[in-house]
């Protein structure tokens, strides 16, 4: 019996260093490897520019449309080739009316509010070019995201970027901003080495893009929109590209009870998203793809908590 509980507890230790910690020192040794003997593809700017879509889906953002617009405005890309589209389903405030006043912003809007993901789904049925790059109403993006971007598509392999989401913390902010931007600065580190190493799993929504012709729709339930997206079109053998040039700047939760509600709706999503790209976890199909969704994803999600809560009461026991 001590030596069964002893074996489960040091099981659990190991599954809990090695999702925090030993798969970036993993991750890390493999890219380190990996260039050594194929050094890192430079990239350059296409002598003919794409035409772009910036994607912005918001429901009753009125007191960020000002700030939002002149962020896009002021993105260094060719005006004649970047068109900016929200969708605003269902919006009862002064979103639409304040949009109203920039006559460079296509405005889709329809009363019925179906969540995030339909409004997606929906717009997406009105892009014509070859590059959407999706991102929210509450984030800023760097005057030079667009070209950095689109300097990720001239590599063939590549049918998803994922920009990176930066938390703007201030001294007088609360715990939260503080942890989330930690967090994300570790967790934007595993990306750049997931990328490098064979391609990022998943992207933020705050700052993500994909190419046009690959994206399919959604369910309308679905939680972590911009996690599907990017893994689907991973499964049909493209990779996603990190750009850590590109990146997006948001504040934290204002408070616990609004990280709290982020963090149940991610945790959730992650259960949901496990259950739908079940093909995913056969290595053998997807092979390096499948070692890192598993090792960066899956188990986060799944298998790791349970670990963690279970090594209080086993190293009780053992004590």
């Amino acid at each position: 019996m001590y030596n069964t509980i002893s074996i489960l507890f040091w099981i659990c230790l190991f599954l809990v260093f090695y999702t925090y910690i030993g798969y970036g020192i993993v991750l890390w040794v493999a890219v380190k490897v990996k260039e050594l003997f194929s050094p890192r593809r430079v990239l350059e700017l296409p002598e003919t520019l794409p035409e772009v879509t910036l994607f912005i889906t918001a429901y009753n953002e009125e007191k960020i449309v000002g700030s939002k617009m002149e962020n896009c405005r002021a993105l260094d890309y060719p005006k004649d080739k970047l068109e900016i589209v929200w969708v605003t389903d269902g919006s009862t405030d002064k979103t639409n009316e304040n949009l109203a006043k920039y006559p460079d912003a296509t405005v889709l809007f329809q009363p019925e509010r179906r969540g995030k993901t339909a409004a997606i789904n929906r717009g997406m049925q009105y892009v014509t070019s070859p590059v959407v790059i999706f991102t929210d109403a509450n984030t800023l993006i760097n005057k030079e995201a667009v070209k950095e971007i689109v300097k990720q598509f001239t590599d063939p392999n590549t049918g998803c970027v994922a920009g990176e989401k930066r938390i703007s913390v201030k001294e007088k902010d609360t715990a939260p901003s503080g942890g989330e931007g930690a967090y994300w600065r570790y967790e934007s580190t595993l990306k750049d080495l997931d990328s490098r190493l064979y391609s990022a799993v998943g992207a933020a929504g705050e700052l993500f893009a994909i190419r046009a012709g690959l994206f399919e729709k959604m369910l309308e339930d679905t939680l972590l929109d911009d996690f599907m997206l990017s893994m689907h079109i991973a499964r049909k053998g493209y990779r996603t590209a990190y750009c850590k040039h590109a990146y997006a700047t948001e504040s934290a939760s204002l408070n616990m009870v609004e990280e709290e509600k982020r963090k149940v709706r991610i945790a959730a999503g992650g259960l949901q998203s496990v259950r739908r790209l079940r093909p995913l976890l056969n290595i053998f199909r997807y092979g390096c793809l499948s070692f890192q969704y598993i090792s960066h994803r899956v188990l986060r999600w799944t298998i790791t908590p349970a670990a963690l809560f279970l090594l209080i009461p086993l190293n009780s026991i053992l004590l």
